[in-house]
């Protein structure tokens, strides 16, 4: 967490959002003490549309081993 005081804020308001924005979060002190925090706001997330994917996913056939054997047996087997 980055700390700053008021006068740093006001100095470097944009940049400061920048950085809240890209996910750290900014605490804004006066005379040392913290009083306010930047931090990126929380983005809307979409509904999912259950019929949709049911009808995406009906036609796919399923996997005969569960997803952790697949992926052990790539990791065993194969390079990358």
């Amino acid at each position: 967490m980055k700390s700053v005081s008021v006068a740093e804020a006001k100095a470097h308001l944009s940049e400061l959002i920048t950085q809240a924005a890209e996910g750290e979060t900014v605490s804004i002190t006066r005379r040392g003490k913290p009083v306010a925090q930047l931090v990126a706001a929380q983005k809307p997330r979409k509904k999912i549309d259950v019929e949709m994917l049911r009808k995406v996913t009906e036609g796919m056939p399923l996997q005969k081993q569960s997803a952790g054997d697949f992926i052990r047996e790539m990791r065993d087997s194969d390079r990358y």
